[in-house]
């Protein structure tokens, strides 16, 4: 996937201070028009082939893009792409060059996984991070390596960007950290710089095709993690970069490496935990449940990742 890098911390807004470009069409801007006209104009189809889309549509029955997938002139990323067009949706076809097939909410915007992921996002909307709420960032926590938060994690932070809302991906886990190669962005500065003071370049980075969605990976990995997340400083960057984003989500290091994750989860102020049905134990789970409800954070939930 492609990303750049045009944000700092001392400025996350544009450069010419305008807000993030709507979504445009292939051949121009995005007006109110029919499934069938973005899929006309993205394969430059013919009035008869427009035409026996129509036919083959009423004979069996199926919608406009079923019909055209059935006769071959359109794709399932055709469709894809002409309802996020249509519904003002970011989205980049799946074709194993844009974005990792792990970033399903990207790749693959209807599928049953995005919609669960996007009900835990209306989940936490109504409760914990609501507009009437304090603001708070979201740390995500997992007992194991390999239980799916870093991949929970990025499709959440990709749910929340595309309702318009500025969105921040903080990589937290300095032990492994995954997020940088997710996102396919630079990881020789990160917050690990930030923390220990050794950075005046960009950090965060927008990530392209997804404009309202931005990333700050871990950088360097430091050889006292711990000590760098207990600083001051941390608090202090959440706390102004919670002015400039309306929804921040943060990837922890698994409770098996130390208490990495619940200093983080404490700074944050939120935290939901990440199980993976058929690998996580239920005491490992319920030992960081206890943990992360017995602290400062509020305890936003359990998912159990099938992923």
């Amino acid at each position: 996937m492609r990303a750049r890098s045009t944000f700092g911390l001392k400025s996350v807004t544009p450069e010419d201070g305008t807000a993030p470009t709507p979504l445009d069409g292939r051949d121009g801007p995005v007006l109110d028009r029919s499934i069938g006209d973005f899929i006309r104009r993205a394969r430059e189809l013919s009035d008869a082939q427009i035409d026996a889309i129509l036919a083959h549509q009423r004979q069996h029955g199926l919608r406009f893009g079923e019909a055209a997938i059935a006769l071959k002139l359109a794709s399932r990323d055709d469709v894809l792409w002409a309802l996020s067009q249509q519904f003002h949706y970011p989205y980049a076809p799946g074709d194993g060059t844009s974005f990792n097939p792990e970033l399903v909410a990207a790749v693959d915007p209807f599928n049953v996984q995005t919609e669960a992921i996007r009900g835990i996002r209306s989940q936490l909307m109504l409760g914990v991070m609501a507009a009437d709420q304090p603001r708070r960032a979201l740390a995500v926590l997992s007992p194991n390596v390999g239980d799916g938060k870093s991949f929970f994690a990025a499709n959440l932070a990709i749910a929340f960007s595309q309702l318009g809302a500025r969105t921040l991906l903080i990589d937290a886990d300095m032990r492994t950290p995954r997020q940088h190669l997710l996102f396919g962005v630079p990881n020789d500065t990160g917050l690990s710089s930030i923390l220990a003071g050794r950075t005046e370049t960009s950090a965060i980075h927008l990530v392209q095709d997804l404009p309202s969605l931005f990333v700050l990976p871990v950088g360097t990995l430091p050889p006292n993690p711990l000590e760098l997340l207990q600083r001051p400083s941390f608090s202090l960057l959440l706390q102004e970069l919670l002015t400039k984003f309306d929804h921040i989500v943060v990837d922890t290091p698994a409770t098996t490496h130390g208490s990495d994750s619940r200093v983080v989860a404490a700074k944050c102020g939120v935290a939901m935990v990440i199980g993976r049905r058929g690998t996580s134990r239920m005491k490992a789970v319920n030992s960081l449940i206890n943990e992360v409800t017995r602290g400062s954070a509020k305890f936003a939930g359990v998912v159990i990742n099938d992923h």
